[in-house]
């Protein structure tokens, strides 16, 4: 059986997880997330690839990459999601599924959160499940609810 690669794409500020309000965000690091992601990757039979930067260039060149090479992507944008139309952009380019995921509810927080310009171009959204966000993402990806 052949491993289908997804790339784990993290916007702004999502680097300082498990430091930066964990009331909000959990106490989960980084690092946590990363071995997260990918042990259940492998789980599901993904080679997951985890990456965060806070340069909005850079995850739109990943996006890209992604495109190009056919490969979903699971992407948190932090703070790129409620403004970045450039990512957006990047995003709505997807050739494979593309699910947008959030670690808090946007909708329970400021007002300007509640708008995201990724939404109308994703395959999806998770939001609000902390860091199982993502692992449900992941799951969506192959088809695999959880329980």
């Amino acid at each position: 059986m052949s491993t289908r690669r997804v790339l784990v794409l993290n916007g702004p500020n999502l680097g300082r997880l498990g430091s930066r309000e964990p009331d909000v965000y959990g106490s989960t690091s980084y690092a946590g997330l990363v071995e997260r992601c990918t042990t259940l990757g492998k789980e599901l039979g993904l080679e997951v690839e985890v990456r965060e930067t806070n340069d909005e260039g850079e995850l739109i060149r990943w996006l890209h990459e992604a495109a190009d090479g056919r490969v979903p992507v699971v992407l948190n944008p932090g703070a790129f999601t409620h403004y970045s139309y450039a990512m957006r952009d990047a995003a709505a380019q997807r050739t494979a599924p593309l699910i947008e995921v959030h670690i808090s509810n946007p909708y329970t927080r400021e007002e300007f959160r509640h708008t995201s310009v990724v939404a109308a171009v994703a395959s999806g959204t998770v939001a609000g499940f902390g860091i199982g966000s993502y692992e449900l993402a992941l799951r969506a990806l192959v088809g695999d609810p959880p329980g």
